[in-house]
């Protein structure tokens, strides 16, 4: 059973960096695709950024300028990679993975203070 472990997490002053880690075991079959999502108190989770196998990304347009999405396929990692960060940012930041099902990680929390 494939599982997702996000780390990375924190307490941030605005304008600050964090790098998200998702480290994926257990999958048995390929990994076509890795995304973050996040979700905020008394909002929908929303897709961040998403990385296909082959390495074509997307983004939703409020991070496009200041976050990274970079995998690691041979390590069945995801990384996202946050500058600039905004005190709107703060979340719960979840790993999610697309095989043969869809599987998502327990989440980090992400916390920006102004």
């Amino acid at each position: 059973q494939g599982q997702l472990v996000e780390s990375g997490g924190g307490l941030v002053q605005a304008g600050g960096s964090l790098r998200l880690s998702c480290a994926a075991s257990g999958f048995t079959f390929r990994i076509n695709a890795m995304a973050w999502y996040r979700q905020a108190p008394g909002n929908q989770r929303e897709l961040v950024a998403r990385i296909s196998y082959g390495g074509s990304t997307n983004y939703a347009d409020s991070v496009k300028d200041r976050f990274s999405i970079t995998g690691d396929n041979a390590k069945n990692a995801v990384y996202l990679h946050m500058n600039s960060l905004k005190p709107e940012n703060t979340a719960n930041y979840y790993c999610q993975a697309d095989s043969m099902a869809s599987y998502w990680g327990r989440g980090t929390q992400v916390t920006v203070s102004s």
